[in-house]
C-alpha cells in the first residue's frame, strides 16, 4: 500500500451467515488497509445493505448509522425464542387453538399499535453495553439482562403477506424505521400482544439513508475483483449522496479550512447533519446543529 491509502464508501449486500465484523475483515484484506468500518450492524442471519467505509470515509460512518432504514422481514407467530429470531432456542410454543383464533384483523391491529413513535425495549441479543459488557455476551453467558425502553420511530410497518401453516402464522412485512429500532423486537412485541409469541425467521435491510440495494455489491464480487479499490465511491461523491448539501463560496471554503466558527458563516440554524462543499463540490466538513448554532461534526480539509 502506498501513499495515503484507499478512501471511499462501498455498499455491500451482506450474505447470511457472516457477522458485520467479518465483512469488515474481508474488506480490510481486499483493500490492503486496516482503516475499515461499517455503518450499522447486521446480525449474521440478516442480509442486505451494509455500508462500509475505507480510509478517510470511515469518518462518515457514525453519521450514516443515524439515518433511517428500510427492512423486509418474515415474522413467525406461534413461538418465542431466546434471541427473538430463528437462531435462538425456543422458549415457548403457542397452543394450536389459541393460534388458530388469531384473525387477520387482530394481526393488523397489533401491527398498527407498533407503528409511529413508540417506546421499545431492545432485544437482549444486542450490542448495547450493560456495565461495560455487551448485552448479547451477558445473555450467552447465561445472565438475565433487563434493558430500558428507548423511544424509536416506526414510520412504516406494513403486512404484505399472511401465510397460515401448521403450528405457525408467517407474516411478510416491510418496515421503515429510525436508528435504534430492532425489527426482532417488533416481532417479539407483536407476538406478545397477540398472546402467541413471535420471532423473526428472515431479515433483509434494503436501505440506509440514501443508499439502496441497487447500490450494493455482492461481497464475493468485491473480494474477487482484480482491483477492489476501483469499486470504492469517492469520499466527495459519497458525501453528496448521503447528506443534505450546503455549498460555500471560495471565501467560505477558506473560512471552513481555517476552522473558524460556523455560526458566523452560515445564516440560520442547521436542522440536520449537512455536508459543506467548496465551489468545486469537494467535501470540506460535516456540520450540524449545536447549542450555540451550527457546529462542526467532522472536518475533511485543512
Amino acid at each position: 500500500m502506498t501513499g495515503a491509502g484507499p478512501s471511499g464508501l462501498i455498499v455491500i449486500d451482506k450474505p447470511t451467515g457472516i457477522t458485520s465484523h467479518g465483512v469488515v475483515g474481508r474488506i480490510r484484506r481486499a483493500m490492503d488497509t486496516r482503516r475499515v468500518g461499517h455503518a450499522g450492524t447486521l446480525d449474521p442471519m440478516a442480509t442486505g445493505v451494509l455500508i462500509v467505509g475505507v480510509g478517510r470515509a470511515t469518518r462518515l460512518l457514525g453519521h450514516l448509522a443515524l439515518q433511517g432504514k428500510d427492512y423486509e422481514a418474515t415474522i413467525r407467530l406461534g413461538a418465542t425464542t431466546v434471541t427473538d429470531d430463528r437462531e435462538g432456542d425456543v422458549l415457548h410454543i403457542a397452543d394450536p387453538t389459541a393460534l388458530g383464533e388469531v384473525s387477520d384483523a387482530q394481526i393488523l391491529a397489533g401491527v398498527s399499535a407498533l407503528t409511529g413513535e413508540i417506546d421499545q425495549v431492545p432485544t437482549a441479543i444486542s450490542a448495547i453495553k450493560v456495565d461495560g459488557k455487551r448485552s448479547h455476551a451477558r445473555v450467552r453467558a447465561g445472565e438475565e439482562v433487563q434493558l430500558s425502553a428507548r423511544r424509536v420511530v416506526v414510520e412504516r410497518f406494513d403486512v404484505v403477506g399472511i401465510s397460515r401453516i401448521e403450528g405457525a402464522i408467517d407474516l411478510e412485512v416491510v418496515v421503515t424505521c429510525s436508528t435504534g429500532t430492532y425489527v426482532r423486537a417488533l416481532a417479539r412485541d407483536l407476538g406478545a400482544s397477540l398472546g402467541v409469541g413471535g420471532h423473526l425467521t428472515s431479515l433483509r435491510r434494503t436501505r440506509v439513508g440514501g443508499w439502496h440495494m441497487s447500490d450494493a455489491w455482492p461481497l464475493e464480487q468485491i473480494v474477487d475483483a482484480p482491483d477492489p479499490r476501483a469499486l470504492l465511491t469517492d469520499l466527495d461523491v459519497a458525501a453528496r449522496s448521503s447528506f443534505p448539501l450546503h455549498v460555500v463560496d471560495a471565501a467560505g471554503a477558506t473560512w471552513v479550512r481555517n476552522g473558524r466558527p460556523l455560526r458566523e458563516l452560515l445564516s440560520g440554524d442547521l436542522v440536520e447533519t449537512t455536508a459543506l462543499l467548496d465551489p468545486d463540490g469537494g467535501l470540506l466538513a460535516l456540520a450540524g446543529p449545536g447549542d450555540r448554532g451550527p457546529t462542526y461534526l467532522a472536518v475533511f480539509s485543512s
